[in-house]
């Protein structure tokens, strides 16, 4: 728990550090507020990584964009928009060509049953200063009953990213 504090403090000051105007020559270089932060890890089967994206959107104008128990609801923090800024740990895993994301920490995104996780992509340089991009497509995601975690399919790394992040 004092792991995914620290790295939950981690990403809010580097998300509040980014939101400074840089020189137009250097703000090229710099990450987004959509960005992956990688986690040194000696784990064989996934490589963890911190997702640190702006998400979902308030209820003045959403009458409900979620499906639950016969109607639509609305949850802050949940879906399009970039209304709240969200870190969240989670193990990337490769199984077969899927590539997936399960989170390590239970309630980094939500305290709820289920995540409405908007389209993302978000970018990172790698170590020769080349920017990437993870995308992840939009998806209703459900915890695991015996994990409580959520895990988010369909990934795929590019160097365009392929969501524009509204």
């Amino acid at each position: 728990m004092k792991k995914a504090f620290t790295l939950a403090t981690l990403a809010i000051i580097l998300l509040l550090g980014s939101c400074k105007k840089e020189k137009d020559n250097v703000e090229d270089h710099q990450l987004s507020p959509n960005r992956v932060i990688s986690i040194p890890s000696d784990a064989k089967s996934a490589s963890y990584t911190l997702l640190v994206m702006s998400i979902g959107h308030d209820g003045k104008n959403c009458e409900g964009c979620i499906w639950d128990g016969g109607r639509y609801i609305h949850r802050d923090c949940m879906g399009q928009g970039n209304y709240c800024a969200k870190a969240v740990s989670v193990a990337l895993n490769e199984i077969g060509t899927d590539i997936i994301a399960t989170t390590t920490d239970t309630f980094d995104l939500t305290t709820e049953g289920f995540f409405l996780m908007p389209s993302r992509s978000l970018d990172y340089f790698d170590e020769n200063n080349n920017r990437h991009y993870l995308n992840i497509p939009e998806q209703l995601v459900f915890r695991d009953s015996t994990t409580l975690q959520f895990t988010f399919t369909g990934l795929s790394f590019t160097s365009r990213p392929a969501y524009n992040n509204n």
